[in-house]
C-alpha cells in the first residue's frame, strides 16, 4: 500500500538536519580529496587571503575591545579585594580557554562563512556548479577544498592574534587605569597559565574552522530555487555554524581540562 504524499512528507527528516547531512558528505569527499593531495594553489592562496589578511582588522579590533572591556570589568572587582595581582592571569585563562577561539569562530562566520555559503549558493541557483560538473571538473575538489584548508589554517592564526592583542589590551588598560605594574600583570600571566593552554586553543580553532568551513560549503551547494534563496541559506548557515561550534565548545572543554588535571596532578605528584 502506497503511502501518500502528506504523510511521506511529515516523516522526512527536517531540512535542516538534511543540509547538515549533506554539508557532512561533503566534508568528507573534501578531506579525501585533500588526502589524496588534489588541491589547486591558486585557488588556495586566494582563499587564505580571504580568511586571513582580508579578516585581520575586523579581529584586532575586535580584540583590543574585548581585552579592555573583559579586564576592566574584572580588574574594578580585583583591585577592590585587594588582588589586582591576579588580574593577568584571570585574563590569560579567559581568553585562550573560551573567549579567543570562540569570538574568533564568531567573527569569521560573520566574515567569511556568509560570502563562503553566498557565493556557492549563487553558482548553484544559477547551474553554475552543474556547468563545472559538465566540463568533468569535481565541484567539491574545486570550490570547497581550497575553502576548507583556507579556514583549517588561518583560524588558528587568527586566534593568536585575537589572544595576543587581547592580553596586550589587558596589560595596557590594566597599567593606565588601576596602576597594575606591567611586571605584575605578566608575572601573573606566567603564574596562571599551564603549558597546554594554548595548544588546546588551536586544537580549538582548527576544529571550529573546519566546521565553519563545511557548513558554510555545504548550505550553498545544498541551495535550491531562485536568487530568495541565496540570503536564506547564507542565514541558515550562520545559524547552524554558530550552534554547532557552541555545542562543539563544550564538547571539547571537558577532555581538555580533565587532561590539564591529570597533567597538573602528575607533575605534583
Amino acid at each position: 500500500m502506497a503511502v501518500p504524499p502528506r504523510i511521506r512528507q511529515r516523516l522526512r527528516a527536517p531540512r535542516w538536519l538534511r543540509r547538515l547531512g549533506a554539508s557532512l558528505l561533503i566534508g568528507g569527499q573534501a578531506m579525501s580529496a585533500i588526502g589524496k593531495g588534489q588541491i589547486n594553489a591558486n585557488d588556495l592562496s586566494l582563499q587564505l587571503l580571504e580568511a586571513g589578511p582580508g579578516s585581520f582588522l575586523i579581529v584586532f579590533i575586535t580584540a583590543l575591545a574585548a581585552g579592555t572591556v573583559f579586564n576592566i570589568q574584572v580588574a574594578a572587582e580585583l583591585t577592590k579585594q585587594g588582588a589586582g595581582s591576579t588580574v593577568g592571569g584571570l585574563l590569560a585563562l579567559g581568553l585562550s580557554r573560551e573567549i579567543a577561539p570562540l569570538l574568533t569562530a564568531t567573527l569569521l562566520t560573520g566574515k567569511v562563512a556568509t560570502a563562503y555559503a553566498a557565493e556557492l549558493g549563487t553558482m548553484k541557483v544559477t547551474e553554475q556548479i552543474d556547468a563545472i560538473t559538465m566540463l568533468r571538473t569535481d565541484p567539491v575538489q574545486f570550490l570547497v577544498v581550497p575553502r576548507i584548508l583556507a579556514m583549517v589554517v588561518m583560524a588558528p592564526v587568527q586566534c593568536l592574534l585575537f589572544f595576543f592583542v587581547g592580553i596586550w589590551s589587558g596589560q595596557v588598560s590594566s597599567t593606565w587605569l588601576y596602576n597594575i605594574p606591567p611586571s605584575v600583570f605578566w608575572n601573573s600571566v606566567r603564574t596562571w597559565m599551564e603549558p597546554s593552554d594554548l595548544p588546546a586553543m588551536l586544537v580549538k580553532a582548527v576544529v571550529f574552522g573546519l566546521q565553519i568551513a563545511v557548513i558554510a560549503c555545504g548550505w550553498g551547494l545544498s541551495t535550491k530555487g531562485g536568487p530568495k534563496e541565496v540570503g536564506t541559506s547564507t542565514t541558515g548557515a550562520v545559524v547552524m555554524i554558530l550552534v554547532t561550534v557552541a555545542l562543539m565548545d563544550a564538547l571539547l572543554t571537558h577532555p581538555t581540562l580533565a587532561a590539564r588535571t591529570e597533567a597538573a596532578c602528575a607533575s605534583g605528584g
